[in-house]
């Protein structure tokens, strides 16, 4: 078996488990940890490498939190793969957006979780860099302007998940995937520049 097909059965077992755990089936929740925590880690550390030194959040505790928040959600229909690790790269942002809400308040503005639109198209070079307060913003933006786009960012960016997971996440085509988040990630790109020329979300 090569590596293509043991990561489809994965997936596959996945989503197996998610759907018996949105049945109601708490041995499926607690077989899937194991099977997910690797992923998790990866989104965890993805959202960690750029924080201040002193950040009092590691990897564990944040995947541990997440994950809390997870298992209390009741009832989820959940879908697939992409839907989880969507729905947990959510749960993690908004836990650092809260401890960074909390530091900002105890200490001066700024100190916080830092992110990189330079891979956007026909930009400069040069990583933009916003407090995670900031990209919160402008994900509530996007939302409200186009909600499937801000999706498509949660697990492309923030999950790791492919387009062809997103596309089969959102039952569209993947070149829909493509067009959007082409689309999507230029407007995070002008929405952070903007957002840190004027210094404030």
């Amino acid at each position: 078996m090569n590596l293509d097909e043991r990561a489809g059965d994965r997936a596959s077992r996945v989503t197996h488990l998610l759907r018996a755990w949105g049945r109601g089936d708490l041995q499926a929740r607690s077989e899937l940890l194991p099977i997910v925590y690797r992923e998790l880690r990866r989104q965890a550390v993805g959202y960690l490498r750029h924080e201040r030194p002193d950040h009092t959040l590691q990897p564990t505790a944040l995947i541990h939190e997440a994950y809390i928040r997870l298992v209390g959600q009741r009832r989820v229909a959940w879908q697939n793969r992409a839907h989880f690790f969507g729905v947990a790269a959510q749960m993690m942002r908004r836990i650092l957006v809260d401890h960074a809400r909390a530091h900002r308040a105890m200490r001066r503005p700024g100190a916080a979780l830092r992110v990189s639109f330079d891979d956007a198209p026909d930009v400069a070079t040069q990583p933009v860099e916003c407090e995670v307060l900031l990209l919160d913003q402008a994900l509530a933006e996007l939302a409200e302007l186009d909600s499937r786009q801000a999706h498509i960012v949660e697990l492309r960016y923030f999950a790791g998940c492919s387009e062809q997971e997103i596309a089969d996440a959102l039952s569209v085509s993947r070149s829909t995937v493509t067009r959007e988040w082409q689309s999507a990630r230029a407007w995070m790109y002008r929405r952070l520049t903007m957002g840190r020329r004027r210094g404030t979300p």
